[in-house]
């Protein structure tokens, strides 16, 4: 905000000079975005009018709406990691030549062809609340950003109204020296029909063109003053070409400034309204408590971590056969030896009697069949269900180190959002004492205006008169250029401080 309260003072110094001097140009602004065509609306634009099209328009603020979708999207996936995670796998392989058969863990040489499926899915149990911190976290830093995307509002707003001052202060500068201008033709009309009439001298006729051509000199640089000017409102508002030539804007009538002006006005209660409004406070403010849970989020690195797994898997392999059996079957005697009951083992004489096996199914000793596709998913079908707790030990101090990291972290957050304060305080201190000296300058002025006034009046019927010569003619005239001048000049200045002051108040920005 410093850059937009400083912005008009640029325009002022640039005033405040003789407009004899050397036509001084002030730097533009950058660019708030490309020049991207847009429908602006026609006729003389209001400071409101102004505001609510930059706002809508202005890239700067764009900007700073998509980096803080850049962090709702974060956030979300901070709250997903909260889910459990699941996954589906599936491969297919040719292999050449020799080759493990991974369902039957035989070595086989030709081409095989393998699927492999599968399904799994883990939770974390406990991470030492590492998930639930970054997700707080994540949402203090949106908060912030969404106090970042306000703060480029504010700004935004600000340079909106010094520009539109400044363009306003210009355009009052063409003004006054257009007048001052047509005043010196008539002036040097005047001489030359004095100099016919034999009345003055040729040298007042001179003193009087020179007169005329510092006077259209200096509308030549108030005019280049407002195109500059109008020039840098536009960047601001992001118009094209054609509508920033087109520009153009109201003229209210602003109050001039009075010595009660700031009577309600006082730094300490202006700093304490605005240290609970502006955002850049509470963005600052947001960001130090970030800084505590990405500390609690490094902590957490100390402590156990269990998570818990399941996951399907089954297969497909081309080599996979089964022997061929026939419709018969049969079955077998097996002879009974009894027990020797001295030697507990086996005796050599079978039992007179003999046991019978149950029918098997015959088998082909010389054939074998492939397994189809969907059976060979049936029968190799698999199940497991797994715990995992990892005990961190150590691991070269990362923990540790990651701590200590977030510990100087979060002090610095802490002194930046001390700094954000001091800066505020700073700016609103300024802005008053600014508003003061402007608000003295331009009672001084008015005064010196009112004189000055006087005394090239007195000065141009002694000069018509033929009392006075040109050279003192035009100081006095020069004289009363420079204070009128410096009294524009303070004029503006004090209403812009003053807005400044009252955008620190709560105040909508208005003229």
């Amino acid at each position: 905000m410093k850059r937009s309260y400083w912005l008009l003072l640029s325009a002022a110094a640039v005033a405040v000079a003789p407009l004899t001097a050397r036509a001084q140009t002030m730097p533009a602004q950058p660019p708030a975005g490309s020049l991207a065509a847009s429908a602006a609306p026609t006729g003389p634009w209001s400071l409101q009018a102004a505001v609510d099209y930059a706002l809508t328009h202005n890239l700067n603020v764009r900007q700073s709406q998509l980096q803080a979708r850049s962090v709702d999207a974060t956030l979300l996936q901070s709250r997903a990691a909260l889910l459990p995670s699941a996954n589906l796998n599936a491969n297919q392989n040719w292999n050449y030549g020799t080759s493990i058969n991974p369902l039957t863990n035989v070595f086989q040489s030709q081409t095989t062809r393998t699927n492999n499926f599968s399904a799994s899915s883990q939770v974390t149990l406990f991470s030492g609340f590492q998930l639930r911190n970054a997700v707080r976290r994540n949402i203090l830093d949106y908060e912030a950003a969404l106090s970042d995307v306000e703060q480029a509002r504010n700004d935004l707003s600000l340079n909106v109204a010094s520009a539109y001052l400044q363009m306003l202060l210009a355009q009052e500068l063409v003004r006054t020296n257009e007048v001052r201008a047509a005043s010196t033709q008539l002036q040097v009309e005047r001489s030359q029909k004095l100099l016919k009439a034999g009345a003055v001298a040729e040298s007042n006729v001179l003193d009087s063109q020179a007169q005329l051509a510092t006077d259209q000199f200096n509308t030549i640089t108030a005019q280049n003053q407002f195109d500059i000017a109008r020039i840098q409102l536009a960047q601001l508002l992001n118009l094209d070409e054609a509508a920033s030539q087109a520009l153009t804007i109201e003229t209210p009538e602003l109050a001039d400034p009075t010595e009660g002006a700031l009577a309600d006005v006082a730094p300490a209660e202006v700093f304490g309204t605005a240290q609970a409004r502006q955002p850049e406070i509470k963005a600052a403010d947001l960001r130090v408590q970030s800084s505590i849970r990405s500390l609690d989020l490094a902590r957490g690195a100390y402590y156990p971590r269990l998570t818990f797994g399941a996951s399907i898997f089954t297969g497909y392999s081309s080599l996979y056969t089964r022997p061929v059996t026939t419709l018969d079957s049969a079955r077998a005697v097996l002879p009974v030896f009894p027990i020797d009951p001295v030697t507990g083992l086996p005796g050599a004489t079978p039992a007179p009697f003999a046991v019978y096996t149950p029918y098997q199914p015959i088998v082909r000793r010389s054939g074998s069949e492939n397994v189809s596709f969907g059976s060979q998913l049936d029968q190799n079908l698999g199940k497991s269900l797994q715990f995992n707790l990892q005990i961190p030990i150590l691991n070269g101090l990362q923990a540790r180190t990651n701590v200590q990291r977030a510990k100087i972290n979060r002090e610095v957050a802490e002194v930046r959002a001390e700094q954000a304060r001091l800066v505020l305080r700073q700016t609103i201190e300024q802005a008053y004492a600014d508003a003061l000296g402007a608000q003295r300058q331009y009672l001084a002025s008015s005064r010196q205006v009112e004189a000055l006034t006087l005394a090239y009046r007195n000065a141009e019927i002694r000069f018509n008169n033929g009392l006075l010569n040109g050279t003192e003619f035009n100081i006095a005239k020069n004289n009363l250029t420079a204070a009128e001048s410096s009294m524009i000049q303070a004029k503006y200045s004090f209403v812009f401080r003053r807005k400044v002051l009252d955008f620190y108040q709560g105040k909508p920005i208005s003229l």
